[in-house]
């Protein structure tokens, strides 16, 4: 699995508006020239975190954007969201993907506990981990969230 451009990229910019002050918002122009983007792929990200609601147009004359929600409250797997539907290392745990081994592959189970850990992981972070690099198992807490990610990994 490689993480795409977009998502990467969906992190840099939700990491620049998220970092500036509060009251503030951040300007297009100014996440381009930080992120060393075009703003014609930029527009397409912010698209993105627009209507995913992690981000919004500030009100005012010289308006740019701010987090929608407070970035502890923002998650890795929410901005991964933005982008891609879920996250799938084999196209058999897509959903509704028929697959004529689903009932007899031994390698299965396997690679939906490999999903589970690392959409586990993407939601143990938050935007403010990142931003302040607290982004070790113990810090972001993975292990006391892994019963819980699991669980809820079960009714998908």
């Amino acid at each position: 699995m490689k993480i795409s451009t977009r998502i990467r990229y969906g992190l840099r910019t939700m990491v620049e508006i998220a970092s500036g002050n509060e009251s503030e918002s951040v300007f297009q122009k100014d996440i381009a020239e930080n992120q060393n983007l075009s703003n014609k792929y930029l527009d397409q990200i912010i698209h993105s975190l627009k209507i995913a609601g992690l981000i919004r147009d500030a009100k005012g004359r010289k308006s740019g954007y701010v987090v929608a929600r407070k970035p502890e409250e923002i998650s890795v797997y929410d901005i991964y969201r933005a982008f891609e539907p879920d996250i799938n290392f084999v196209n058999c745990l897509t959903a509704g993907f028929k697959c004529e081994r689903q009932d007899i592959c031994q390698a299965r189970g396997f690679w939906a506990q490999l999903n589970n850990l690392v959409t586990c992981y993407l939601k143990s972070v938050s935007l403010n981990d990142v931003i302040n690099r607290n982004i070790g198992f113990e810090e972001v807490g993975f292990f006391d969230n892994i019963r819980k990610c699991e669980s809820g990994m079960h009714g998908k």
